[in-house]
Parts: C-alpha cells; structure tokens; sequence
C-alpha cells in the first residue's frame, strides 16, 4: 500500500537464466469494516477499487487548530463494507490455496487495530464462513478422491515427513481405532448448529490441472503466541485436580533446508473440511481471548494455523505409493490472525491485560521494523541485519521473507472517527510492506515416471474406488433377440433360442427390478435423513426466531425508553430554546443601548475636544493680552523710577545747596544717561539716633479668626518697625511645605528687599489656601501690606527758599511729604500691577519722637 502520489516500488533486477532471482511484492489488501452504528462519524472513505482516503475527524481538527491533510492510500483490491467473504476468497486466498496444491509455500496473516474485523475474516461466522474453513474446503474438493489412506505419511520431529508401507500404515491404523476415544467436548462439536454453518460453504470450489498420478495428506497444527512465548493449542494436557499441569511453551528450531519451526508441536492429520476444522475449534477454545473497554472478545495472542500438504508419486503399477523419500513434496499454507494494535490508554488496561498489551504492541512494532530493514536492503542495496530475533512472531516468519513463495497480507480498518490515528500507523505500516519483495516459488521437478498410471489398470479407467454400476453391466450384457419367423414346420432351433434369449431377459429384468429397489430404498434412507436434517434446521431456525423475536422484545423496550428520553430531551431542547432566544433579545437590547451610550461617549468626547480647542484659542489671546499689558506696565514703572530718581537728584541738590552756597538756578531735569553714569554721594550723614527705645506696636490682622501659616525665610533681617503685624496661633516655618498647608486656610509670606532709598522695605503677602482635585494644596493672593523703614532725623533739614520751615508742632516738612506722596504713588502703582485680587495698604506716616 502507497499514497496515491509516492514514487513506484523499485522493479526487481532479474538475472539472465536464473529464475529463483525473480521476486514478487507483498501483497496488500484492504478491508473497510461497516461502522457499528449509522451515526458514528466516518473517517475512512473507498475511493476506487485500490484506494481509500482518510478524512480528519472534526476533534483532531478542532484540537490541532485544523492543521490535517486528507491523504489517500493505494492497495492492490480494496473491499468495502458490502463486499463477500466469497469476493474475497476468490481475490486473496484461491491463488494461494491452488499454490499450496502445486507443492508452493504461502502465508496470509490479517493486521489491524482492535475491533477491526479480522478474526471475522480469517474464520467467519454462523452462515459466513471465512478464509479459513473455505480454503480446507478448497483443499479437499481438489484432493478429495486422491488422498492417501490414514497414517501411510507419519510426521516426525525434524520439520519432514516419512512414508510407511501399506501393512504399516494398518497395523497403525487398528492401534489408533482400539485406543479409548477421550471424552471432549469437541467429540460433540459437528452436532453443534454453529459449528455446522460456519464449515457448510455453499460454493464449491476446486483447483485444475490436479497431478491424479500422486497421492496427498494433509496435516494441521495450530499455535499462539502469547507474551512473546509460543503455546500448542492442540496438546493434550492431562487435567489433574490436585496438581494441574499448566501447558509448556514450545522453542524455535531450523531444519535442514533453514525454514524454522515449531520444535514438538502437534500435528494432526485430517481427512476432511468438517475434520480439519473440528481441529481448528478445539484449539480456537483454548486461546486466550479477553473482554477489553474497545472490544468484547478481543483476541490476546497471536495465531498460527498451519495446513501442510504431503504430495508423494505412485510406483509405476499405479497401486502404491512409491517409498523413495526424495520424491515427497511439502508445501505449507499459514493462516495467521495478529491481535490488535491498541492504545491502554482507549482500552483501559490494568495488570495483566496491560502486559498483554505490552508484548502485542512489542511484536507489531517488531514486524514493522523488519519491514522497514528489508525494504531498505532491498531497495537501496544494504545488508543491515534484519532483528527477526526480537520477536518470536517474526523469528517463526523468517523463512517465508528470505526464501520462497507467496505472501499475502489483509489490512482491516474500522471507519469509526475513534479509531483515526491507529489506523493512520496501520496505513502507513503497510506502505512500508507492500514495497518488501520476496522469491517468486519456482516449481517443483516432476517424477520421471509414465503418467497416467491410476487409471491404467482400472476397468476403462474409473476412477479409485469406483466399481461399475450392476444396471450398466446389465444393459451392456443384454442379449439380443434372435430371429423368430418360423419358415420350416419342422424348425426347432429357433423356438428354443428364442425361449433362450426371453430367459436371458427376464433374468435381467429381474436384476434389474431388484437394483431398481435397492436403489428405491437408499434414495427412501436419504430423504429420510434429509428430513431428519430438515426437522433440525427447522428447530433451529425457530430456536434462533425465538431467540431473535426475543432480541426484538427487549430492542422496542429500549426504543420505547430511548423514546421517552428522546421527548424529554425534546423539551428540554424547547425550553433552552426559549431561554436563549430571551438571552438573545436581551443581549440585542443591550447592544444597542451600548452602542446609544458609545455614541453619547463618543459626542461628549467631541465637544469636549471643541472646547479644549476654544479654551486653547482663548488662553492663548489671553496671555498674549497679558504679555501686552506687562510690557506696558514695566514701561509705566520704568518712567516712574525715572521720575523717582530725578526727585531723588533734586533733593541731593537741593541738600548740597544748603551745605553750600546757595545758587538759585533753575534746575535742569537730568537725562537717564547722565543719572547712570553720574552718582551723587550724600554729603551730610544722618543724625545720630536717639538712645531712647522706640516702642514697637503691633496691629491685628483682619483675618486673625482663622489657621496661618506664617512663612518667614530664614534670610529676613529684624527691623523692628512699629507696626508689625501679629496673627496668633499661627504656624511659623522658614520653608513652605504641603505638611503646613494642609493644617491652615490662610497663608502669610513676609519678603524683605532694599529700596530705591537704600532703606529696607518688607511686603507682607497674603493669600487663601485651598485643595486640589489632585490631593495638593494650592495658594490664591488677595492682600499685599508693605512695611517701610524710614530714619527719624530726616526732617531736620535746613531751610532753603524753594522749601518752607519746620512746623512747630513737629510735622514733616514739604520736601518730606513729596517724598512721602511719591512713595505712596509707586507703592499704590505697584500694587495696582498684581490684579483686581489684590489690595494695597499705605504704610500710616510717623510722627517725630
């Protein structure tokens, strides 16, 4: 068997004049099992009469994410699921059977997984007999009238056969028949019903060009192998019921011509179908069979059935065999039945049927790797070492690989989806087999003696053993009438020879009548036995109607509960189909509320994106609007300080005037080129402090009812100013931290930096503290108090024209209120720059001391 696109098997090279180096292929056949049940899922499919295709089941499929190929195999004939066991005889087993006659070797073994058919194949059923019983019948419709009388061939223990002499062969005979018969149940098996159909093959059968100059004898032997050791099934072993005696494995031997044998087996000679087959059935009851999880009564061992066929020539009379031992001929024919491939984890095995597993799964194996080694040498030329030793299955098939004959093999395959990847290794097992090749037989030398020597001396030459029939001597022998016309009144010849001949008649006449009855009476005792035989069909035929009408009973009892069960799960199936139908309108509605919500999602995602834009768009005007307005303000603040410092030149001026002459000019307004580059130092030093301390006051702050935090760096200087400002309960810290910020509402900052006067001026900046989204805290400014330390002695000033005397009441002077006024001016402008959220408090005037 090969995939249908492989490569053609290598042709056997052939020699000039050597016809033993021609060899032919394996013979590969197919046989597709029906499935159990119509419903089961079918893997295997017949494409043609030589080739099959196997399909993926849908769970390898699904398990192998569908990476499986449909892949065909090509046979030589492939039988499907209708095919005959007469259709298949005819195929595999005839040529075989008719080489076996011919003095030619053949073995036919079946293959394939548990359950797969082949002990159905090879032996049958009730009304369905197999290969087996059909080639023993085969073999002694062909024989049957050529056969030599009991024990004239006698077996021996060196794997040949011998020839006894006629006296030898009934002093033999008259042994046997006065040795007790043992009482077996197989002395009843030919009246058992089953056993009778299974042997009554209608169709006969016959092999041509029989050699009618030679007489045969046929012997069988049947053996197992179990867990690799060999077992006689046809042994009889002596039941002892305090000591049983268990049955002794046989050993492998090679005879002279190296084909291997069985050493000590049993070997019966049989003179017909129902004889050889009875042998067959006695030890068919001692094989091992077993219940597994995949097949009822699943064969456990391997079997053997062996029916060697002994051909010897007459002597030259024709009346006896001729005692030259050369001249026998053996050829042998083995029927072998494998156990199942199987897998323990399908069939369920424990103990001791998972070591039979074991050792069936190890001798297959060993059979492929022997296929496989022996295509290799033959194919590419090796010469590996073939393991036929590692198994006694393929120890025992070593002679008919590596010599002569016919080797025919049945692969069974089951359909079922199970069964997918065993049969998938039993496929490829027999790709590698069909492309093994082995020795064509070559025929045997005929006898140099005259043919035709049986019927030679025999009465025009009947057959052995048949007499002429009474009623055709009779015939042969009747005696004609002679003339009767009287022509002489004195004529008494022919009156007495015609009384003569009427004699003669009537004699016959009455041999005749009394063979008539004879014969009336044998044809009156066979419709009698045919009636017998009639009466026992029909008991049996009504006992299996009974046992079927039976059968019937109890398969409506489980149709009407399979039924039953069938409406139960109807209703089930009913009421699922409501709740999914709900589910489904549920699962709609949901949908499309998902989808509504994913398309209110997605408009609210949309406008938020537009007003992400517009508030981009509109932060960005604004910061260009208040870039803008800084400008302009920093240019406002620029001419003020100008406009401070050109006040400032004045009063050094003025102040220089007074230490000095006085000159009443006009004075100049200074350019702000001329100030950066011209510094006027002061002239006159202030005026010593008085000792007296100054009381420092401090005000209230208007928000003194809520939490502060007093943020005072540690670079601030001590001023001592009078109006301080106090909040209690405040949290003073020299760095801000989130830590403070959490516990407080309010938050203080108190900045020091250097005047335009050289004079320490400290802003008090205020703000609300408020929480983040975030979990942070953050600081909104609303108040800015500036705190301006001016020196006490600044008023005492000279008098000078363009400026008016000291009061007496002790107030500032002019020129000290335009100081004062235009510190205010740039301390309200400054505040003015912080933004509607802020207010400004002037700092109040001090009085002199």
């Amino acid at each position: 068997m090969k995939p249908a696109k492989s490569k053609m098997p290598r042709k056997p090279i052939i020699k000039k004049g050597s016809q033993t180096n021609l060899k032919d292929p394996v013979g590969v056949y197919c046989r597709v099992r029906p499935l159990s049940f119509p419903d089961q899922e079918c893997c295997v499919e017949v494409v043609n009469s030589t080739t099959v295709q196997l399909h993926t089941p849908e769970g390898y499929r699904l398990n192998r994410n569908g990476d499986y190929k449909e892949t065909q195999y090509s046979f030589k004939r492939v039988f499907g699921i209708h095919t005959t066991q007469k259709e298949l005889f005819d195929v595999v087993a005839s040529p075989l059977v008719d080489d076996l006659i011919h003095g030619k070797n053949g073995l036919l073994f079946t293959y394939g997984v548990t359950g797969s058919g082949k002990t159905h194949t090879m032996t049958g059923s009730p009304g369905y007999g197999g290969l087996l019983p059909r080639c023993l019948n085969m073999i002694f419709n062909s024989i049957g009238s050529f056969q030599a009388k009991r024990y004239v061939f006698k077996s021996n223990d060196r794997n040949s056969m011998e020839i006894q002499c006629e006296v030898d062969a009934l002093l033999e005979r008259q042994k046997r028949e006065a040795m007790p018969i043992p009482k077996t149940p197989s002395n009843k098996r030919q009246a058992d019903p089953e056993f009778a159909d299974m042997i009554n093959v209608q169709e006969f059968c016959k092999a041509e060009e029989i050699d009618e100059d030679s007489v045969y004898g046929v012997f069988v032997s049947y053996i197992e192998i179990y867990n690799n050791y060999i077992y006689d099934l046809l042994e009889e072993v002596q039941l002892d019921p305090i000591k049983p005696k268990l049955p002794q494995s046989k050993i492998l031997r090679e005879d002279k011509n190296h084909n291997m044998y069985v050493a000590g087996c049993t070997e019966v000679e049989v003179k017909s179908t129902e004889e050889a087959f009875e042998v067959f059935w006695r030890g068919q009851k001692k094989r091992r069979i077993a219940n597994t999880h995949l097949n009822r009564e699943s064969s456990r061992s391997h079997s053997v059935f062996s029916i060697k066929l002994v051909q010897a020539p007459l002597d030259a009379d024709g009346d006896n065999v001729l005692q030259e031992k050369e001249q026998i001929t053996i050829s042998q024919l083995s029927l072998v039945d494998l156990a199942g491939s199987e897998r323990t984890n399908r069939t369920k095995a424990e103990g001791n049927r998972l070591r039979e597993a074991g050792n069936i799964n190890q001798s297959l194996m060993t059979l492929r790797t022997c296929m496989e080694v022996l295509r290799e040498n033959q194919t590419y030329g090796t010469n590996k070492m073939v393991p036929y030793r590692d198994s006694k299955l393929t120890h025992l098939f070593k002679n008919y690989f590596d010599g002569e004959g016919k080797v025919r093999m049945i692969v069974c395959v089951n359909p079922k989806a199970e069964d997918y990847e065993e049969s998938l290794q039993v496929m490829r097992f027999a790709e590698v087999t069909q492309e093994v090749e082995v020795a064509r037989p070559v025929d045997k030398a005929i006898c140099g003696l005259t043919p035709g020597r049986r019927y030679r001396n025999l009465p025009r030459g009947g057959p052995v053993g048949d007499e002429p029939l009474v009623t055709e001597v009779i015939l042969q022998s009747f005696p004609p009438l002679p003339p009767s016309k009287l022509l002489d009144i004195n004529d008494e010849e022919t009156l007495p020879k015609l009384i003569e001949a009427l004699e003669k008649r009537h004699h016959l006449r009455q041999l005749m009548t009394e063979e008539l009855n004879k014969q009336c009476m044998n044809f009156k005792a066979l419709l009698k036995e045919f009636d017998s035989s009639l009466l026992n069909k029909e008991n049996y035929i009504q006992e299996k109607l009974n046992e079927k009408e039976k059968l019937i009973l109890g398969q409506k009892s489980e149709i009407e509960r399979l039924e039953k069960k069938n409406k139960t799960l109807e209703y089930k199936i009913e009421v699922l189909e409501k709740t999914t139908t709900i589910y489904e309108e549920d699962k709609r509605n949901l949908q499309q509320e998902l989808e509504s919500q994913n398309q209110k999602l997605q408009r609210q995602f949309s406008d938020k994106r537009r007003l992400e834009a517009r508030l981009q768009g509109m932060v960005t005007e604004t910061s260009m609007k208040w870039q803008k307005e800084c400008e302009r303000r920093v240019a406002a603040t620029q001419l003020e300080m100008q406009n401070k410092l050109w006040v400032k030149d004045e009063k050094l001026k003025q102040l220089k005037a007074i230490v000095t002459e006085p000159k009443p000019e006009k004075p100049e307004r200074p350019s702000r080129e001329r100030d950066r580059e011209k510094i006027i130092p002061r002239s006159v030093s202030p005026s010593p402090v008085p000792n007296t301390p100054i009381p420092v006051r401090h005000r209230r702050s208007r928000s003194a009812g809520s939490r502060w935090v007093d943020h005072k760096p540690a670079s601030n200087v001590q001023t001592e100013t009078v109006m301080q400002p106090h909040v209690p309960h405040a949290i003073t810290v020299s760095v801000a931290n989130e830590k403070a910020l959490a516990k407080c509402e309010k938050y203080m900052l108190t900045h020091q930096e250097l005047a335009s006067d050289g004079e320490i001026q400290t802003k008090v900046i205020k703000g609300d503290v408020y929480k983040t989204r975030g979990g942070g805290q953050s600081v909104q400014f609303t108040d800015i108090e500036t705190l301006k330390q001016e020196s006490p002695t600044g008023s005492r000033k000279r008098r000078s024209s363009t400026i008016a005397p000291a009061q007496p009441d002790g107030t500032e002077s002019e020129w000290t209120d335009v100081e004062t006024r235009c510190s205010v001016a740039v301390e309200m402008r400054a505040g003015s720059q912080l933004g509607p959220g802020y207010q400004h408090h002037a700092q109040p005037k001090r009085k002199k001391p």
